[in-house]
């Protein structure tokens, strides 16, 4: 591994000045140089050293040296020695507007307890503004944490103004948003969905924004308005749009999707949520139609749901590589980390307990790596929300959305394994650029553009409303 000469911290103010300075020129040229790049990408692998280009929103070129073909004479550059330059993860699956209730329910047993606690007692407590300001500071901690794309599963769109107050919470924060809008499970709200969605995704046409149903996998929890079916499957294709089914747990779920291949119901356009306690032939036609699959690695063991075991072998067996995500902010972690290592863990935990239980049915699972991890929390979460066309690799054509985590820190140095330090040496603190279709999102280990005194406010404001109302 090669020596690390980052720019001293006194000339990294001007740098950002002339990124921001330019930020408006489609034009502007960005080279990132000496890095260790992990393009995710499988055709071009990782290069110890390597330089990356960015024009305008886009990735341009990746190679080991741009700068001395003299192709690069115009851009501005930043020495990235010291660093480890990757996609930015992909969050496929977040109910966003519960971040000012963060950790309210941090021993929850059960989806039950979650269900009677955050939806049906504080979700009809919220108000436009309390889904602004929640979706906002989600969004916010999200590009903190190095997550560049994030499907908000918005599960309280009580109100056109509700929804319009999400959206535009994921606009102002700059981060490459997915709205998933659904109806809440309790209390009054207008009937406005799914009907409404033609208006967000023509009203809110931005092109870091995207739109797509939400609904559940059966009638079981709030009834057959919210289950995914007929009805919303027309609907999400007269939109062109996809869909995001949550709670998708056990033996109702495996008959559901059953059904719904089919009814030609079920396609890549269709994303599954934990899939937990599947049937082996709801995993064979999961495979088979070309649906994706969200896991939430720390949300099912932690909160117990169905079998509590993330289906990370059951997807494998197949041929479904997951996407990652983070779920409920009111009782679990926020971070991809987190996500990357407890996944590892569970799974390798899972392949090494197989090989001493007695009896234990069908073939041992072999142990996923590092490398499969940081896969699944980038370029298989982009495939997952049907954004891998766009980003999720250093692929060239694809968006700038990347990242630069610090290697040369007392809990990193000295750079060996660069996957293996990704996954399991770095934390948040690593985190020291981020950049969203070009533009800068973070710098220098701060996020930009926040006043933080007026969001800790606005989100004590909203919680202590919300809980004051939810309480009588």
């Amino acid at each position: 591994m090669h020596p690390v000469h980052r720019p001293t911290d006194t000339s990294r103010p001007a740098l950002l000045d002339r990124l921001r300075q330019t930020a408006d020129n489609p034009a502007r040229r960005i080279l990132f140089t000496g890095a260790t790049i992990l393009t995710m990408d499988p055709a071009l692998g990782t290069l110890d050293r390597g330089d990356l280009l960015v024009t305008g929103s886009t990735i341009t070129a990746v190679a080991p040296d741009l700068q001395s073909t003299g192709a690069t004479d115009d851009a501005i550059v930043v020495d990235a020695a010291g660093t480890l330059l990757l996609p930015g993860f992909i969050d496929t699956h977040r109910h966003a507007w519960q971040a000012q209730l963060r950790r309210t329910i941090p021993d929850v047993d059960d989806l039950a307890g979650y269900l009677t606690t955050t939806l049906a007692r504080c979700a009809p407590a919220y108000l436009p503004e309390d889904m602004y300001t929640g979706t906002r500071l989600a969004a916010l901690s999200a590009v903190d944490a190095g997550i560049t794309t994030m499907l908000d599963f918005s599960h309280n769109s009580r109100s056109a103004e509700h929804s319009d107050a999400a959206v535009q919470a994921l606009l102002d924060t700059g981060i490459r948003g997915i709205h998933a809008a659904m109806a809440p499970h309790f209390g009054a709200w207008d009937r406005q969905w799914p009907a409404d969605l033609a208006r967000l995704r023509d009203c809110f046409a931005h092109p870091l924004l995207t739109f797509r149903l939400a609904a559940l996998a059966t009638d079981e929890i709030a009834g057959p308005g919210l289950a995914h079916g007929p009805a919303l499957a027309r609907t999400a294709r007269e939109l062109g749009i996809g869909v995001s089914v949550d709670a998708v747990f056990g033996a109702p779920s495996s008959r559901a999707i059953l059904d719904w291949a089919r009814a030609g119901l079920l396609d890549e356009q269709v994303q599954l949520i934990h899939a937990t306690g599947l049937s082996q032939d709801t995993w064979r036609t999961i495979a088979a139609t070309g649906a994706t699959v969200s896991l939430a690695p720390t949300s099912e063991p932690q909160i117990g749901l169905d079998s509590a075991v993330p289906a990370i072998d059951e997807a494998l067996a197949v041929g479904v590589r997951p996407g990652l995500s983070i779920d409920v902010e009111v009782a679990l972690a926020g971070d991809m980390f987190t996500q990357m290592r407890t996944l590892l863990a569970i799974q390798r935990m899972r392949a090494v307990n197989a090989t001493h239980t007695s009896g234990a049915p069908g073939p041992v699972p072999a142990r996923i790596r590092t490398g499969d991890v940081l896969d699944f929390a980038t370029l298989q979460g982009a495939h997952t929300c049907g954004l891998g066309e766009t980003t999720g690799s250093l692929t060239p054509g694809k968006q700038a959305d990347l990242l630069l985590l610090t290697v040369d820190e007392i809990n990193n140095l000295p750079l060996n394994d660069p996957t293996g330090t990704a996954v399991l040496g770095c934390d948040t603190r690593n985190i020291d650029t981020v950049l969203i279709a070009g533009q800068v999102r973070k710098w220098a280990g701060r996020l930009l553009d926040i006043d933080l005194p007026a969001l800790r406010a606005d989100a004590a404001a909203s919680r202590d409303r919300i809980l004051r109302t939810a309480t009588g």
